[in-house]
């Protein structure tokens, strides 16, 4: 059974495809698509464990499965592992010998999740634990001799532990596992945050808040639903567990440090710390980070130096390399004072205490972070952009210069799992979705032959028409070069002109790229017939610190041009019909889509998702203030309210024609509905068509799958009635009908996938 659309062009299966095999790309596939992830290699490189979530959009529920791959010999030997199509299985981890693995499932009769192990040449899976509460998270301790795992009533989770042996010997000699009880290893007056092993398997590390809250459960037991903002909550502390007594150890007590994450150093001599503010409000806002400072404590003598001290700076990223002998972090340009330009690395000996940190990288023009180390530490490894691709860097320790080591036209990242060394590269391209590749050396991740596939989860793909994607750049107004993203229709003909979509991507500092079907669905757009353009406007990433902040206290007028001469760009170039022409966007995007809405009357049609409209009262309505001050010009609104008007779209509301619809999550804290609704009743009043969708929720994008297709078929369906003339305009009897089961879809042929004049 397959739902049924009457959008025009955005029917389940679109009439006219480009060949005999191939067919363009719907909303429903993009729905369906899979996604592989937790990569977990073997601690002896031979083999890795893998999840693939396959979607269930109608219930929202994807089920996951694992399954296992060699390393050696790749995507041919990748078999599935588990067949439980109403339970998932997930957070694979391999036992330390590689003769069993353990996971995560809520295949048991309460939905709780619970610990499984299974051979790796399969069988059955066997039950490991039955706890009341099941099982948060879990690993092997690195001496092997304990999995221990968290449980427990939310915030009250403690650790616990089970013998490495016996698990062995129940597998060897088919015993029952569950013989064997758990032993609870903490019971701490509040629960477990997070929590490490040292090295060598004697002690576990973790931090928790100073009390659990009773009276905070009785009041939502009680039905006192309040929501208290920025409420009182306790600070957190670092503990040391001794496996060996069972004895916990209070490792940090200042009253003026909250602990919020903490790394403990490869030898075990030292553990760095994010310090929290103690302040409340500060803490409980989503630019928390922005108020922490990093420590350094010397395990043997539980000496605490500062590294940070610097109010409104966000640092992260603590690591030490390979030898202990080294600590880094990536911090702002400018340690000082909020800003939002490119990340350095900061390096020092950690033993050099009261040193200073080295600032490397300061002539690469783009944020760094420590992705890993080379063995010897002489090299720090990241990814990062470089206009419309990902690339794998190198940053010299000792001369703090970068290099490119990759040049895939592509969005890649490489990994290397702490366990087993491997090299693991996560990589799409315009016409490969998500999947994971191996290679031997670093020697040879520049050399795509080397490459060892070993996942592809969606197959399907390969019978689909897909429009060719390419970077494209062009002069902006004031002379600077401006890049983005190209989408041809699927049989685009040179000399013909076709629609356009330009589709505005959130951030602002975030980037378009050369990724599978990257930006608000642009290949069912292309299967339709649309051109569509996805420009990195000033205030995106990739492009050098100064483009991206060069929008800084002008926030949308250079960051127009750049879209606006783009779209000019491609009128010059034959490739777009100037009287055709929509735009969409959601989060920043949605705040230069109500922006294009009240500067021109060039677009046909308008789709504005969690928008701003007045800087205002979006100052305080969303749940991020800073950067919004940062990006206004760095005035503090209470001081000065002028900016933030003259940069808001409401200002201008009185010059808008064009039909807008729009979008927006009713509880979104980012990007609060009543800015979307202030739009709607504007437009309404000056008599310009326009059609509010509110989704249930509280997050700032749309949760439920369901509601997530309904705006893409809705949206598409705006475009093609008033941009190309087709098809019919929204109602809501046709959002309706989205949810109806129908024997077969519905083919509908207007043209789609041909060339338009």
């Amino acid at each position: 059974m397959r739902l049924r659309f009457v959008f025009g062009l955005t029917a389940l299966v679109l009439a006219a495809p480009a060949s005999a095999q191939e067919r363009p790309m719907t909303w429903l596939d993009i729905q369906e698509i899979a996604r592989p992830g937790s990569w977990t290699p073997s601690p002896d490189g031979f083999s890795m464990l893998y999840t693939v979530s396959t979607p269930d959009w109608q219930e929202d529920e994807p089920q996951t499965d694992l399954y296992m791959v060699s390393l050696r010999d790749g995507l041919p030997s990748s078999r599935r592992l588990t067949f439980t199509e109403d339970y998932d299985e997930t957070a694979p981890a391999w036992s330390p010998d590689v003769g069993f693995f353990v996971f995560l499932s809520d295949r048991g009769e309460d939905d709780q999740e619970q610990l499984y192990m299974m051979r790796p040449d399969g069988g059955e899976a066997r039950k490991i634990t039955e706890v009341p509460e099941g099982v948060s998270d879990f690993a092997f301790s690195p001496d092997n001799e304990w999995l221990v795992f968290r449980s427990g009533e939310s915030g009250m989770e403690q650790l616990h532990a089970l013998d490495f042996d016996a698990l062995r010997s129940a597998l060897d000699e088919g015993t029952d596992a569950l013989a064997q009880a758990p032993v609870q290893l903490t019971e701490e007056p509040a629960g477990i945050d997070s929590w490490d092993f040292a090295p060598d398997g004697s002690a576990i590390y973790f931090n928790r808040p100073d009390h659990y809250d009773e009276s905070e459960e009785k009041r939502l037991e009680a039905g006192f639903t309040v929501d208290i903002r920025n409420a009182e909550t306790p600070l957190s502390q670092l503990y040391r567990l001794d496996l060996g007594t069972q004895v916990v150890q209070q490792l940090t007590s200042d009253p003026q440090v909250s602990v919020d994450r903490f790394e403990v150093s490869p030898d075990g001599a030292w553990i760095g710390f994010n310090g929290g503010s103690t302040e409340r409000y500060e803490r409980n806002i989503t630019g928390a980070g922005l108020y922490r400072d990093l420590f350094l404590m010397e395990t043997a003598t539980g000496t605490v130096e500062r590294l940070t001290e610097n109010y409104e700076v966000s640092e992260s990223g603590l690591s030490f390399s390979p030898d202990s002998r080294w600590i880094a972090f990536s911090g702002p340009d400018d340690l000082t004072r909020y800003t939002m330009t490119e990340n350095r690395i900061y390096l020092r000996e950690t033993a050099d205490r009261g040193g200073d940190f080295r600032k490397l990288g300061e002539d690469f023009d783009n944020s760094l972070r420590v992705g890993f180390w080379s063995e010897d530490g002489s090299t720090v490894y990241f990814n990062a952009g470089v206009k419309v691709t990902t690339q794998l860097h190198a940053l010299d320790t000792s001369t703090g210069e970068v290099r490119q080591v990759t040049d895939e036209r592509a969005a890649l990242s490489v990994e290397r799992d702490e366990d087993s060394g491997v090299l693991l590269i996560n990589y799409s391209d315009p016409e490969t979705p998500p999947t994971v590749y191996t290679v031997a050396s670093l020697d040879e991740v520049d050399d795509r032959s080397a490459w060892v596939q070993l996942v592809d989860a969606n197959p399907q793909v390969d019978e689909m028409a897909l429009g060719r994607e390419v970077e494209v750049e062009w002069t902006s107004s004031d002379g600077n070069t401006v890049g983005g993203v190209l989408v041809y229709p699927v049989g685009y003909q040179e000399g013909t002109r076709y629609p356009l979509i330009v589709a505005i991507h959130g951030g602002p500092a975030s980037a378009d790229i050369l990724r599978f079907n990257g930006g608000y669905g642009a290949q069912v757009y292309a299967g339709a017939g649309y051109a569509v353009l996805k420009p990195n406007y000033r205030g995106s990433r990739n492009y050098g610190n100064a483009h991206r902040t060069d929008i800084v206290g002008d926030y949308f007028t250079m960051g127009y041009e750049d879209i606006m001469t783009g779209v000019d760009h491609l009128i010059d170039e034959g490739i777009v019909d100037p009287d055709r022409m929509g735009v969409l966007g959601w989060s920043a995007g949605g705040h230069w889509s109500n922006w294009i809405l009240t500067q021109t009357d060039r677009f046909k049609a308008i789709s504005s998702g969690a928008g701003t409209m007045n800087w205002i009262s979006m100052y305080a309505q969303s749940d991020v203030q800073r950067n919004r001050q940062f990006y206004i010009g760095d005035e503090f609104l209470y001081e000065d309210f002028d900016p933030y008007w003259d940069q808001s779209p409401l200002k201008y509301i009185a010059n808008a024609k064009t039909p807008t619809m729009i979008h927006v999550v009713e509880g979104d804290p980012r990007v609060p509905s009543p800015q979307s609704v202030e739009l709607h009743m504007a437009l309404k009043k000056l008599g310009v068509d326009t059609e509010l969708f509110m989704y249930p929720g509280r997050s700032h994008g749309i949760p439920d799958a369901r509601n997530r297709l309904v705006k893409s078929v809705s949206e598409m369906a705006w475009m093609d009635y008033y941009v190309r003339g087709m098809g019919n305009k929204f109602d809501w009897e046709m959002v309706l009908e989205t949810l109806e089961e129908a024997e077969e879809s519905q083919v509908i042929s207007d043209g789609a996938g041909q060339g338009e004049n």
